[in-house]
């Protein structure tokens, strides 16, 4: 991220500009909007500009260095790449951040296209990228959020001081999660903002009489990377988090999809490697579940498969925290997805094995003759340090060593990449891996 976005205080901010034609009118629209004192100079200006006098102060020459006093922000629409530059080194001189229209190289601030609902606002960029999937977002939000959404919001925030009587939390998330979702607008559209205020009234009261939500643990599948193979309810759930209890493979992509708010605690597991303890992962999940929180506790893949989701559920189930399991994509089927594959065939195979090359007591054996043979496809988890494990296993069982394997590392994911070899080249094309792999 180059340009980080953030909304400045205009009141009674001092913004100039130079120029004074349709360069200069597009941005004074979106200034007009502010509450800042606005200075326009230039030696020709259009009429639809000076229709704003005295809202904004006119100043019919170029602009000069003694315009620049106390001002802010200083805007170079010109649109004459000469005039602009004499502009920003005025404006720079003067200490103002500086935005020379068209020119992003040149300017300190980019000005984004704004979705207005006041008091929410929202501003869309892509550093200069892409001005045309700009409108286009642009637009689909203007129709996804209604107008009352800022009667709503302004009726809102002069009830936030009633609603610190909620205890700070969940509590206090959901009755405003309640008011914004279902309460407030069906208030609105029925009674307008009188009855808008009516109904904050009576659904406060109904919050504080509810009884102390009690804590509990969601396990939520994070699939094999990729944040849009999460489910609705995953990302739903994580929007919702106070506490989010994460495996090391759970990528950064999905854990920007958590509650801004949320705890992250990094739980991380590796093969041979450093691992958090399996009882210090129940003691974490008890512990804020118990003081009330709702806890989600994110696993790579499917939570279901390779993930000691037994162990944790029945540590929960013995403290007496509540718990469910939302499934998710697990690694086998997006490693055969991303080849282009099924991983049941007819005629080519008549069984499905996931199986994981690795235990608590270190390789984990498995029925090694039937994997060796025919009619089935096997895929292999957490089996980039076993491979010469397994390859001598099926050896020994009968396997060929021109049997057809391919690795996946990072399925799903942009640095995602496929290696096809045979069982023969197995431990070699496994060692050359850094990331998560699936071995088919």
């Amino acid at each position: 991220m180059q340009h980080f976005p953030v909304f400045l205080d205009m009141a009674r901010a001092r913004v100039v500009i130079g120029g004074g034609g349709e360069i200069a009118l597009a941005k004074l629209r979106l200034l007009l909007k502010t509450q800042a004192q606005i200075t326009l100079c230039a030696p020709d200006i259009l009429p639809e500009i000076a229709a704003f006098a005295p809202r904004i102060t006119l100043v019919r020459r170029p602009l000069l260095g003694c315009d620049l006093g106390g001002g802010r922000l200083v805007y170079a629409a010109t649109g004459i790449a000469r005039e602009d530059a004499r502009i920003a080194a005025l404006g720079a001189r003067a200490g103002a951040l500086v935005n020379v229209v068209d020119n992003l190289e040149a300017s300190d601030f980019i000005t984004p296209a704004i979705v207005d609902r006041a008091p929410v606002v929202i501003a869309i960029g892509t550093e200069g990228a892409a001005p045309v999937l700009v409108r286009k977002i642009k637009a689909q939000l203007e129709a996804a959020l209604p107008q009352s959404l800022g009667v709503l919001a302004r009726i809102g925030k002069r009830f936030r001081a009633m609603a610190e009587h909620l205890p700070q939390g969940a509590r206090r998330r959901d009755f405003w999660a309640e008011y914004y979702d279902t309460i407030g607008p069906r208030a609105f559209v029925s009674r307008g903002e009188f009855g808008v205020e009516t109904a904050l009234d009576a659904l406060l009261a109904r919050h504080l009489d509810a009884a102390p939500a009690k804590g509990h643990v969601d396990f939520v599948s994070a699939g094999p990377g990729d944040p849009e193979l999460l489910t609705l309810k995953a990302r739903a759930l994580l929007d919702r988090a106070d506490v989010v209890i994460h495996d090391r493979l759970v990528t950064a992509e999905i854990l920007e999809l958590a509650r801004r708010e949320a705890l992250l605690i990094s739980v991380g597991k590796e093969g041979f490697g450093p691992s958090t303890p399996q009882a210090d992962i129940h003691r974490l999940m008890i512990a804020h579940a118990g003081a009330g929180a709702h806890v989600v506790r994110l696993k790579g893949g499917d939570a279901s498969v390779f993930g000691r989701l037994d162990e944790e559920t029945s540590a929960l189930s013995a403290a007496g925290i509540e718990w469910q399991v939302v499934p998710g994509v697990t690694a086998a089927s997006a490693a055969a997805a991303s080849i282009g594959q099924s991983l049941t065939s007819r005629g080519r195979n008549r069984a499905l094995r996931l199986i994981t090359a690795q235990d608590m007591q270190g390789y984990a054996d498995q029925d090694w003759r039937a994997l060796a043979g025919p009619g089935a496809v096997t895929a292999v988890y957490m089996g980039k340090r076993a491979a010469r494990f397994v390859q001598g296993r099926l050896f020994m069982h009968g396997a060929s060593p021109d049997m057809a394997v391919t690795l996946v590392e990072n399925a799903s994911r942009p640095e995602q990449r496929i290696i096809a070899t045979t069982l023969a080249g197995l431990p070699q094309q496994a060692a050359a891996l850094s990331g998560p792999a699936i071995i088919l």
